[in-house]
């Protein structure tokens, strides 16, 4: 009998659940990159809308206070009409706050959006919710440059195309976390997650390249090619998205669980005190101290879980005073606010930032912007690696974030320096500000879910006939 050949023992070697997980993993990235993707296009058109008076009028822009140099040329006069200056109504001298209101619009929908999507995904298939909220957002990316092909000179229509776009946006993290979330289990998962998270980045650099390749010539573009990518991937999602291993029969977890029995309307999951203990060890100890009331751990290793019976372990939906109670949950909440505030600013401002301090047309400076994005992919995994390491979710967040602070200072100052120090401090800022954010938006956020799985109030019984009243009642590690 003739030899395998090596691509057919390669493929033979993984299981048929390794092969689902893979693809999950991969799809999930895809689906998320698009969602990014077409939220950069707005940063790179910002300095075609008002590209005249971006480049002439260098000292009216806030990023850029440099005076002009003796030997610059003179700056170009504003036409009478001010129509010259770029994109009605962005050509006017207040066009700062215009596209600043856009930004506005957008993240006060998302904020917004993003608590209502939560608790609308949690009772709908998240394929569907997933697959309307991506034709959504690419329609209503793609009617933002429509206002190109048609003349539309109307800022409110602009403000409502944001608006709407930031409310259907936001079905996207929440399905696609949980989705992850239910074909992975906790070891490595900072790691996995880390490279998974890499989607963000990955999606504002191609954003930036589609953007960019139309922004000079046809603007409309930039918003249209990539709103028809993001539906695109809808259609794929509705055709192809796995929600839980269940449905083709695959593990939950990478780890085996224990057995599980059916008693009348329920299923009782067993927990040993052996596999208790060993898993206990894999515990970040951080998080294991954040998630018990009294900080230490149980005496009583032996509960029984109680789960639902319907639709295969559903769990009960979440009250957003139930979040909060979850201890860590508002720790973390304030730490990815900050984060957050730096990341969005620089994913709508920084192309705009680099043409008024590097003098590099619209293109060009998009294009530069892309080296934030590519430290932050360096930095989510190298946070996901530490905090595998040393299982200290908190403590890396927490350095990363102080170390972040200064770098962005000394940025503004060395920035001005010239395109090298650019260069670096888009590199340094990036995995410094990414590596946090993806962190707590990955990892750190499904442990806390987690958590909370398998302990919802009013239903796990403790030691005594007592129920669970809040969320860290069951003071035993989970799967």
């Amino acid at each position: 009998m003739a030899p395998l050949p090596p691509g057919i023992r390669f493929i033979v070697s993984f299981s048929r659940d390794q092969w689902y997980r893979a693809f999950i993993f991969i799809l999930t990235f895809l689906l998320y990159a698009s969602f990014h993707l077409s939220r950069k296009p707005i940063s790179i058109v910002k300095g075609e809308l008002h590209s005249y008076c971006t480049a002439s009028y260098e000292g009216e822009v806030g990023f850029h206070s440099q005076s002009p140099k003796a030997g610059d040329a003179p700056a170009q006069q504003l036409p009478d009409n001010g129509t010259d200056c770029g994109w009605a109504p962005f050509d006017q001298d207040n066009f700062q706050q215009l596209l600043g209101a856009l930004d506005y619009s957008f993240l006060c929908a998302y904020a917004v959006g993003m608590y209502l999507s939560g608790i609308i995904g949690e009772r709908l298939p998240i394929r569907y919710y997933l697959t309307f909220g991506m034709v959504a957002s690419g329609a209503f990316t793609a009617l933002f440059g429509v206002g190109y092909f048609y003349n539309i000179h109307s800022f409110g229509f602009y403000v409502v195309t944001q608006i709407v776009n930031g409310l259907v946006q936001t079905t996207g993290w929440p399905s696609v976390v949980t989705c992850l979330g239910n074909w992975f289990g906790k070891g490595r998962r900072g790691l996995i997650m880390g490279v998974w998270n890499s989607h963000t980045s990955v999606g504002n650099i191609l954003g930036s390249l589609i953007a960019g390749y139309w922004v000079s010539t046809c603007w409309g573009l930039s918003f249209v090619v990539p709103g028809a990518i993001v539906a695109a991937m809808g259609i794929v999602c509705f055709l192809f998205l796995i929600e839980h291993p269940k449905d083709v029969a695959c593990s939950s977890s990478p780890a085996t669980h224990p057995k599980s029995y059916e008693n009348g309307t329920h299923r009782f999951w067993p927990q040993k005190q052996a596999l208790t203990e060993e898993r206990s060890k894999s515990l970040d100890p951080e998080m294991q101290c954040l998630l018990l009331s009294d900080g230490k751990r149980s005496g009583h290793q032996n509960h029984m879980v109680v789960l639902p019976a319907d639709g295969g372990g559903g769990i009960a939906a979440i009250s957003f005073v139930g979040a909060l109670k979850i201890p860590g949950v508002i720790e973390f909440s304030l730490c990815l606010l900050f984060a957050k505030l730096v990341s969005y600013t620089f994913l709508f401002w920084l192309p705009l930032y680099i043409t008024n301090v590097d003098h590099l047309d619209v293109k060009k400076a998009g294009e530069l912007s892309t080296l934030f994005d590519v430290g932050g992919i360096f930095g989510g995994i190298l946070a996901g690696v530490i905090s595998d390491r040393l299982e200290k979710r908190a403590s890396t967040c927490g350095l990363m974030l102080l170390l972040a602070a200064p770098t962005l200072y000394v940025f503004s100052a060395i920035s001005k320096m010239g395109l090298e120090a650019t260069i670096a401090m888009l590199l340094l800022s990036g995995a410094l500000v990414s590596g946090p954010y993806a962190l707590i938006t990955t990892a750190v956020s499904a442990d806390l879910e987690q958590r909370w799985a398998h302990c919802w109030p009013g239903s796990s019984p403790r030691r005594g006939g007592a129920t669970c009243s809040t969320c860290w009642c069951l003071q035993t590690p989970v799967p």
